[in-house]
C-alpha cells in the first residue's frame, strides 16, 4: 500500500474512533454512567436518610477483604445487612460520621505526601483538609458533629505492647477545619496528682452528647487507663484501669472497649463498663479485637475484625455474628 493511501486510511480510522467515542459518551450520559450513578447514589443517600430520620451505617468497603489499605466510603441503611451499599469515591483508612459531618483519615496525593484528615459533609464532599503525621489508627466524630478526633502512630504501628509505640491524638473543630489541641497538652490527674510521666500516650477518643466531655485511653508505665476529660477546660482525670479505645453507648451510661487479657495469643477481650457501678461485662466475642467498637443501639455493639464487621450483644450473652463482609470502621448515624 502506498504511503498516501496508508495516511488516508489512518485518517479514516481516527475519525471513526472519535465518532465511536462520541457516541459512547452521549449514550453514557443518556443512560447514566455506572460510576456517575454510584457517586450520585452515595451523595444522595445520607441527605435522604436525614430527611426521613432513618438510621444509617457509614463504613469502609474493602475490595480485598482486608483493611490494610484505604477503602471506599460506603453508605447503607441499618434495616438490612449492607450487602449492596452505595459507594463513594472518597477513600479512607478510617472513617466516622455523625450529625451531618464526617471525618476521614486518608493518604495524601503525590510522593511522600503523608496522610490527611479530611472533613466532609452529608453530600460526601470534602470541606476541609488537615495534614497529619504518622500512620492512621482511630477517628471519631462527636454526636453533634461539632468536634472530631484522630489518632495516628508516630512510631510503631500496633497497640500490642504498651510502651513500644508513640501516638498523637488531635482534637479538631470540624466546622472550621482547625486543630483545637493535642491530648498530650491536656493536664491529666490520677488520684488527685498530676500525671507528669514522659512516656504518656493517648488514643481512642469517644465524645459525649455535649461534645465537651470525652473519654479516651492513656498509657504510661506499661499500663493503660481510662480518662474522662473536658475539651473546654483542657483537663482530664483517670477513672478506671485497663481500658483501650472506649466507645460511649447512645444512652451515655456504658463504655465498650478492649481490655488486656495478659495472653499473647489473645491480647484483648471486648468488654463493656457500666459507668455508674464500674462493673465490667466481658462480651461473647472470644477472639482478640483490636478496634474501637461502635454501638449499633443500646443493646448491641459493632466492631471490625478479620476484614469484616461483626455484631455482638452488649450484655455478654449470645454469640457474635457477621454484620458486613469486606468492611470495617463502622459509624452508626442517628439523626
Amino acid at each position: 500500500m502506498r504511503s498516501g493511501s496508508r495516511r488516508a486510511l489512518f485518517a479514516v480510522l481516527v475519525a471513526v474512533s472519535f465518532l465511536v467515542a462520541a457516541v459512547a459518551v452521549v449514550a453514557g450520559v443518556r443512560a447514566g454512567d455506572p460510576a456517575r450513578r454510584a457517586t450520585a447514589g452515595a451523595a444522595d443517600a445520607l441527605p435522604a436518610a436525614r430527611a426521613e430520620r432513618r438510621p444509617t451505617l457509614v463504613f469502609i468497603r474493602s475490595a480485598t477483604g482486608g483493611l490494610q489499605a484505604a477503602g471506599q466510603v460506603a453508605v447503607a441503611p441499618l434495616d438490612r445487612p449492607p450487602s449492596r451499599p452505595e459507594l463513594a469515591p472518597l477513600r479512607c483508612d478510617r472513617v466516622h460520621f455523625a450529625a451531618g459531618t464526617g471525618l476521614c483519615l486518608a493518604p495524601g496525593s503525590g510522593f511522600a505526601a503523608g496522610y490527611r484528615a479530611k472533613v466532609f459533609g452529608a453530600d460526601l464532599r470534602v470541606r476541609h483538609e488537615l495534614e497529619v503525621a504518622g500512620v492512621p489508627s482511630r477517628a471519631r466524630v462527636a454526636p453533634d458533629g461539632r468536634y472530631g478526633s484522630v489518632t495516628l502512630f508516630v512510631t510503631g504501628h500496633s497497640y500490642a505492647a504498651a510502651g513500644s509505640f508513640s501516638t498523637e491524638t488531635t482534637l479538631i473543630d470540624l466546622a472550621r477545619g482547625e486543630r483545637i489541641a493535642e491530648l498530650e497538652d491536656f493536664t491529666v490527674s490520677r488520684a488527685g496528682k498530676q500525671v507528669t510521666a514522659v512516656d504518656v500516650n493517648f488514643w481512642g477518643v469517644s465524645f459525649a452528647r455535649d461534645s465537651d466531655r470525652f473519654y479516651a485511653t492513656m498509657a504510661t508505665g506499661g499500663k493503660t487507663y481510662l480518662i474522662q476529660g473536658s475539651v473546654r477546660e483542657r483537663v482530664a482525670r483517670v477513672i478506671h484501669e485497663n481500658v483501650e479505645c472506649p466507645s460511649l453507648s447512645p444512652d451515655g451510661t456504658r463504655l465498650a472497649y478492649k481490655r488486656r487479657t495478659g495472653s499473647d495469643e489473645r491480647p484483648w477481650r471486648l468488654t463493656v463498663l457500666d459507668l455508674a457501678t464500674m462493673r465490667e461485662t466481658p462480651l461473647a466475642e472470644l477472639r482478640s479485637v483490636d478496634d474501637q467498637a461502635e454501638w449499633l443501639d443500646d443493646e448491641h455493639v459493632l466492631y471490625g475484625i478479620d476484614g469484616e464487621i461483626e455484631l455482638v450483644r452488649a450484655d455478654g450473652r449470645g454469640r457474635p455474628s457477621r454484620y458486613a463482609a469486606r468492611a470495617g470502621s463502622p459509624a452508626v448515624v442517628r439523626w
